[in-house]
């Protein structure tokens, strides 16, 4: 089918652009959160292009992929580095997931990343970089939950709709079969009544010219001439 084509290709563009985003987008952010996060290094932008990477596997892999991105996103954030749109390759993980029909392991995935943001944010932070960060405020939490149930809500949708769209596509293949069951069957019907009058035909013809083949063989041939006609 078509969507068994487009899942089997690569989704290289669309993962490029992704990865060159966020990359972009992080150094901006890294940028207005001077002093309150770590800078980013190396080791962050490793982080950033696997996260954005992994992306390539959505459509094959979507279970590996929604867990994988949002465990290097808790790898970024736990290493203290700048919010940003680490969290698009977390959502578009989870997107494709719950569109492929795996809805646990996309919430599971999205429980982890808020519950290890949690440990960090408000227990872990002391132990961690950048030094001396206060905890992050309990408010944050709820905006971090509302995105997640966001994510959730949209996926859900488009996991919906893409369910409807199969059902619509599936019933109207049903009704062109039923259509196409429908003539072959007309078809049918004409021809074993076109049949059914040509053999009758060429058995009254056989049956005179049997019985005039002697008395009148003039007839004779008129009634299988009548025969070759007919078995045509």
């Amino acid at each position: 089918s078509d969507g068994d084509g487009q899942r089997s290709r690569w989704p290289w563009p669309s993962t490029l652009v992704l990865t060159f985003f966020v990359l972009g987008g992080s150094n901006y952010a890294a940028q207005q959160q001077v002093g309150e996060r770590a800078p980013l290094d190396t080791f962050a932008r490793v982080l950033l292009v696997v996260g954005s990477g992994l992306l390539l596997w959505r459509h094959r892999q979507p279970v590996l992929v929604v867990f994988g991105t949002a465990a290097a996103a808790m790898l970024y954030l736990g290493a203290g580095y700048p919010y940003g749109p680490v969290f698009l390759t977390v959502a578009l993980a989870c997107f494709s997931a719950v569109v492929a029909g795996h809805r646990r392991a996309a919430w599971a995935a999205l429980g982890m990343l808020w519950a290890g943001h949690v440990l960090v944010a408000h227990w872990l932070y002391q132990w961690l970089p950048p030094t001396g960060d206060p905890a992050a405020p309990w408010g944050q939490e709820g905006v971090i939950a509302g995105w997640v149930v966001a994510i959730v809500a949209v996926s859900e949708l488009a996991r919906t709709r893409r369910e409807q769209w199969a059902r619509e596509r599936a019933e109207r293949a049903r009704a062109a079969q039923r259509r196409a069951d429908e003539e072959r069957l007309r078809i049918a019907r004409e021809l074993h009544d076109v049949l059914a009058h040509s053999i009758s035909v060429i058995n009254v013809q056989a049956g005179v010219g049997l019985a005039l083949l002697d008395t009148d063989p003039e007839q004779a041939r008129t009634a299988l001439t009548t025969i070759k006609a007919a078995s045509k």
